[in-house]
């Protein structure tokens, strides 16, 4: 073991040290930030296009219902026929044509409004459109019947019941929402860790052994020692380029907003969306972010998605150098990719379609203790409360079966860089797992 912290060095100073990886780990951050900026830009740009629509209200209905803003202006037609405003519209710059015909009854009316134009109109358009039209209808429907619709306005009630666990603590949808999002993201995040730098182990290790440098490696170094330094010395590369990542992107974040004025928040909103936001619901919806964002166990989470990253990391990286040692060139490493890839993507998938609806349902509960689970499915359901207990034993089990899958790889690991020109097959490495 005296030798494993010159092979982590080694392992790691050779990474680092790579034009390939220091190119890339300054140009991901820049071509990361473009693409952000670009979409916002676009954005923005498309919220400053205003939609001008001609309206045919033939009925006389609904004249004073539409109102404009900022990125739609509606503007009544009257004394035209609906062939002349069709040919209006388009000889000139009218998104669309909204006719509304003069119908015996209500029912019918609500059948036969049609709206024109050139190409499909957008979803957002078209619903505050359809809100607009349907609750005039109503209300005039409710006029025939005899129904006060002001008054049933004044009594109706919106409800939103509250929320609170037995314990006395307070929840709500954007708290769940809250916690849903970082038990996503640090999924993701360690999916992702998992495939980049897992391959890079796996080509590291194919590489030595083509070169023939292994042989000479391994004639003074055991191969769970070289095992474990290669793992090491690369996670610590890894994690060296997530934290240059992560401060360029935040500093290119903050250069390009204050530069060229790009909004990072901004989204494209119609009309109706964007008069409903004001200031003080903005603010507002900040502080119960805020208040949410507190009420969350924050050290709790912190502690746990290091753990479990780390964890959950080290096991994957075992198994990717176990397949690179078992081959000689990465076109063969696909046949042995699928086991490896199969309980990834199975967490992903339980943690989606089981951990939102029920974080403590017994399946969400099971894969949360699968050490080729738990890493993800636990760091969903840590947001939701999971007692420290079950996080303890989960972590227990997971660095336990890292232990074990060490040795089963380095079993895989001592025989397989020293083979050559042959395929392996599933049968020849369980052969070399009794040597």
């Amino acid at each position: 073991m005296n030798h494993l912290p010159l092979i982590i060095k080694r392992e790691y100073l050779t990474k680092v040290r790579n034009k390939s990886f220091i190119i890339m780990t300054f140009l991901s951050p820049i071509i990361f930030v473009g693409i952000f900026a670009l979409v916002a830009y676009l954005s923005s740009l498309n919220n400053d296009t205003v939609r001008n629509i001609s309206i045919l209200d033939e009925s006389g209905l609904f004249a004073n219902e539409f109102t404009n803003s900022s990125t739609t202006h509606y503007k009544i037609l009257s004394g035209t026929s609906l062939a002349d405003a069709k040919k209006e519209a388009e000889s000139t710059e009218i998104y669309g044509l909204l006719y509304i015909p003069k119908t015996e009854n209500l029912e019918s009316l609500s059948k036969e409004i049609t709206f024109y134009s050139e190409d499909s109109p957008s979803l957002s358009l078209m619903g505050n459109i359809n809100d607009i039209l349907e609750r005039e209808v109503n209300t005039l429907k409710l006029k025939e019947a005899g129904i006060d619709s002001e008054t049933i306005k004044d009594l109706h009630i919106n409800i939103s019941a509250n929320q609170e666990t037995f314990k006395g603590m307070e929840t709500s949808k954007l708290g769940a929402g809250l916690k849903l999002g970082f038990g996503g993201l640090a999924g993701y995040l360690l999916f992702m860790f998992i495939i980049i730098y897992g391959n890079m182990i796996m080509r590291s290790v194919i590489e030595e052994k083509t070169s023939r440098v292994i042989e000479v490696i391994i004639s003074s170094v055991k191969p769970r020692v070289l095992l474990l330094g290669k793992i090491f010395g690369t996670t610590l590369a890894g994690v060296t380029q997530f934290l240059v990542w992560v401060i360029l992107i935040l500093i290119l974040m903050a250069a390009v907003t204050s530069i060229f004025g790009i909004d990072p928040t901004s989204v494209s909103a119609s009309g109706q969306a964007i008069e409903k936001t004001v200031d003080g619901g903005t603010q507002q919806l900040i502080q119960e972010v805020m208040m949410e964002i507190n009420n969350l166990p924050i050290a709790n989470l912190i502690i746990m998605f290091i753990l479990f990253f780390v964890g959950g990391y080290l096991l994957y990286a075992s198994m990717y150098a176990s397949v690179g040692a078992a081959v000689d060139s990465e076109t063969d490493t696909q046949q042995f990719m699928m086991p490896i890839l199969m309980p990834l993507i199975l967490a992903v998938y339980v943690g989606i379609f089981t951990v939102i609806d029920n974080p403590h349902g017994t399946v969400s509960q099971v894969f949360s203790y699968i050490p080729f689970t738990s890493p993800v499915v636990m760091l969903m359901r840590i947001p939701f409360g999971v007692p420290l207990w079950q996080q303890i034993i989960s972590v227990v089990i997971l660095f336990a079966t890292f232990v074990g899958m060490v040795w089963f790889a380095a079993k895989i690991y001592r025989v397989g860089i020293l083979m050559y020109g042959k395929k392996p097959t599933y049968k020849e490495i369980f052969k070399w797992l009794k040597y």
